[in-house]
């Protein structure tokens, strides 16, 4: 059992370091981050960004490869994370007349963050 535990808390270490990493990169791209690990009723939504007119709704997945990173995130993955953006959006006024997208960051060792823009579409 404590391994399991350890292993847990491994992985959750490793995947705030890549939301870290992630909204490190965002901020680069000149992107403001106006959220981390929004948890309306359903869903979560690891980083919430603006830049421009666009307001992206990104999850960010870490893992040794970079195509496991992207395979990780299933349909049903997404449409949890569209119905977190869209509960979570509705509570933003000052950014409703803004478009918005889902992205994906992916996380892999030895390399630099990959930001996937407009990655998924309901």
């Amino acid at each position: 059992m404590r391994r399991r535990a350890r292993d847990r808390q491994r992985a959750e270490q490793a995947g705030r370091l890549a939301e870290l990493a992630g909204a490190w990169l965002l901020r680069v791209k000149g992107y403001h981050i106006v959220a981390k690990r929004v948890r309306p009723r359903r869903g979560e939504i690891d980083l919430v960004a603006v830049r421009g007119n666009i307001v992206a709704c990104i999850e960010v997945k870490h893992s040794s490869l970079p195509d496991d990173a992207v395979q990780a995130v299933t349909d049903q993955a997404w449409r949890r994370i569209a119905s977190a953006a869209q509960i979570w959006m509705a509570g933003q006024p000052s950014l409703a007349k803004k478009d918005w997208r889902y992205d994906l960051i992916t996380v892999t060792p030895r390399r630099l963050p990959q930001h996937l823009t407009d990655f998924w579409r309901p």
